[in-house]
């Protein structure tokens, strides 16, 4: 499983006096890539980017994409409300400038680039206050948590700022979706009918966060890595919602012990997609097991599960995913992170747009609060905001 835990341990970084001993943090497992070693990292500048870190918490998430070792990258400054994770994380990143807020760090006009690695509650509200500084931001997902307004917000925000925006969705470089977007770009998938995925991760305890945000969490408000496999491969979007939810046993996903007032432990959501398919995407925090987080595509051509296979039954390899700048690490959640943080430095020293824009980034994140919605109404269809750059 590429499990999530991140947010809550980096958001402590950020937000909390408390830290908390998590023992293990499933999908910081470091994945074997299998790179094109047909190709060689080409570097597209020799200038370096001043990138300032916010958050770093007990699994080290704020260091653990590899900015510190990028070639075009120098680690200026870390922020983190704890002192002595603000010092670990200026270690890792082998700086010696600290912060004790993230309002401080964006406002460092030596500063061009941050990474927001906190919990999930404060990420518009970080990246708002730094592309408006005119800093580059990249931050971890979601976009927004659970509100329209604040995505219609940081959508303004990116979009009149001269700062670029890249949300670090992980599924994006997973082996089987990277290779599903190649080949959807190259015209050999046709088009997509019908996506599926599944985020199960387990919350039989709560987990520790700051204010509590992962207890009784709507599970639709964290979709991004089921969305995935329709907006990641396609560039689309959902259009509509239906979306049921199931009602948990376990005491802290019920409405009364959560600050969301969230009575569901397991949505699931039947999206019709922007161009004419439909896609069925699932998160559940009630699922014992190891969980998972994976997905699947049916098209016009064939079908994608790990694999694709032809109508002729034949099964095309993977393509590999390219190599990376010397130094950077592919790291945990299936080998993406350091894919992630390379992409967001070329872009900027390319000038051009990041592969996970702000568009795309809102088109993973809203359609599961409106799914959230539909669920609290019984299913009813609903519209969903629409993101065009």
């Amino acid at each position: 499983m590429q499990d999530e835990i991140e947010n809550d341990t980096a958001g402590r970084g950020d937000d909390s006096g408390v830290t908390h001993a998590v023992p293990s943090i499933q999908g910081f497992e470091r994945a074997l890539v299998d790179q094109d070693t047909e190709q060689q990292w080409v570097p597209v500048s020799d200038r370096k980017i001043r990138v300032g870190i916010i958050g770093f918490g007990v699994c080290g998430f704020g260091a653990d994409f590899s900015f510190q070792d990028h070639p075009n990258v120098t680690v200026t400054a870390v922020a983190d409300l704890v002192p002595e994770q603000c010092a670990a994380l200026a270690k890792a990143c082998r700086c010696q400038k600290m912060y004790g807020t993230g309002e401080e760090l964006i406002q460092d006009e030596a500063i061009e680039a941050v990474f927001i690695a906190t919990d999930a509650p404060s990420h518009a509200r970080l990246a708002i206050a730094a592309l408006q500084a005119g800093k580059h931001v990249a931050s971890a997902v979601p976009a927004v948590f659970g509100s329209l307004e604040d995505a219609e917000a940081l959508f303004a925000a990116a979009r009149s700022s001269a700062g670029k925006y890249m949300m670090f969705e992980t599924s994006y470089f997973h082996g089987d979706l990277y290779c599903m977007r190649e080949m959807y770009r190259k015209g050999a998938l046709g088009r997509l009918i019908y996506s599926e995925a599944e985020y199960l991760h387990y919350l039989g305890t709560p987990l520790p966060a700051y204010g509590a945000w992962r207890t009784g969490l709507p599970p639709q408000w964290y979709p991004t890595h089921t969305n995935a496999y329709y907006v990641g491969v396609t560039g689309g979007s959902f259009t509509e919602v239906s979306c049921m939810g199931m009602p948990s046993s376990i005491p802290h996903l019920q409405a009364e012990n959560n600050r969301f007032g969230n009575p569901f432990g397991t949505e699931i959501a039947l999206f019709r997609t922007s161009t004419g398919g439909m896609a069925r995407m699932a998160v559940s925090w009630e699922i014992p097991g190891t969980g998972d987080e994976t997905g699947r595509i049916w098209t016009e051509k064939g079908i994608f599960d790990r694999v694709f296979k032809g109508m002729d039954g034949k099964e095309t390899p993977l393509i590999k995913r390219p190599p990376l700048p010397p130094g950077v690490q592919p790291a945990g959640h299936g080998g993406s992170h350091g894919y992630l943080m390379s992409e967001f430095i070329a872009a900027i020293l390319q000038d051009r747009t990041p592969l996970v824009d702000i568009a795309q980034a809102l088109n993973l994140t809203v359609p599961g609060i409106v799914a959230h919605q539909s669920a609290m109404r019984n299913g009813e269809l609903l519209k969903i905001p629409q993101y065009v750059l």
